[in-house]
């Protein structure tokens, strides 16, 4: 499989940035996981595809595979909820943050939905009836149908444009609350998809991908919504 943000890129070029809204659309309530990396060792973090280790009380994300990205996962059962966490890009060409169900068999590898951020664009995707979905997914790969299949697509994703400086650290916030997802980077929203997939009821894991030269992670925090 290619790199999972330039396929992003492909549904979600196209599509513009849904209003967000100005309040936050959960509220934090049982702390689910909380890692701030002042440690050697990855801990409860599964390095899945190469590379991802602890260095200098940071998570580091560093691509090794020329046909994936890194992905490292932590895994806790949720379904709304409200993630924080720090990141510096670092040079790297960009990351996803992602939620999956690895029981659930309708999309590619089990992924739900997930937020992908590049230097200039953050985009938030519908894995789950979007482009991972188990047909839509197969139908891309044949040129002949991706044009039917991008109809599909239609509402599964929104991108915003924005400037991401690669040398200074960023905080995100990710809130998940029913068939909506919002997004906000340091302290400002910039992104809110609402659309079905993300309603899904047991995601299982949540993981960073990450392409290019390296990725740095801090703080992550993981709550239940309220």
């Amino acid at each position: 499989m290619k790199l999972l943000v330039p396929l992003l890129c492909a549904f979600a070029g196209s599509l513009l940035a849904a209003d967000v809204p100005a309040k936050p659309i959960a509220k934090k309530g049982e702390l689910l996981f909380s890692d701030d990396f002042e440690r050697t060792e990855l801990g409860e973090w599964a390095a899945l595809i190469p590379a991802f280790s602890v260095q200098n009380g940071v998570l580091k994300g560093l691509q090794a595979r020329d046909d994936h990205g890194a992905v490292g996962r932590v895994y806790r059962p949720m379904k709304d909820i409200v993630v924080e966490f720090k990141f510096k890009l670092d040079g790297s060409t960009g990351f996803n943050a992602v939620f999956d169900d690895q029981k659930f068999k309708g999309s590619h590898a089990g992924h739900i939905c997930r937020v992908a951020f590049a230097p200039k664009q953050i985009r938030l995707g519908d894995d789950k009836e979007g482009v991972m979905r188990n047909d839509i997914f197969e139908m891309r790969k044949d040129p002949t149908k991706k044009a039917q299949a991008d109809k599909l697509l239609d509402g599964r994703g929104t991108a915003t444009s924005i400037t991401i400086d690669p040398k200074t650290w960023h905080d995100v916030a990710i809130e998940i609350s029913g068939d909506q997802m919002r997004v906000s980077m340091d302290g400002k929203p910039v992104g809110h998809l609402q659309s079905p997939g993300i309603a899904h009821e047991t995601k299982s894991s949540f993981h960073f991908t990450v392409n290019g030269p390296g990725v740095l992670f801090d703080d992550v925090r993981i709550w239940k919504a309220e």
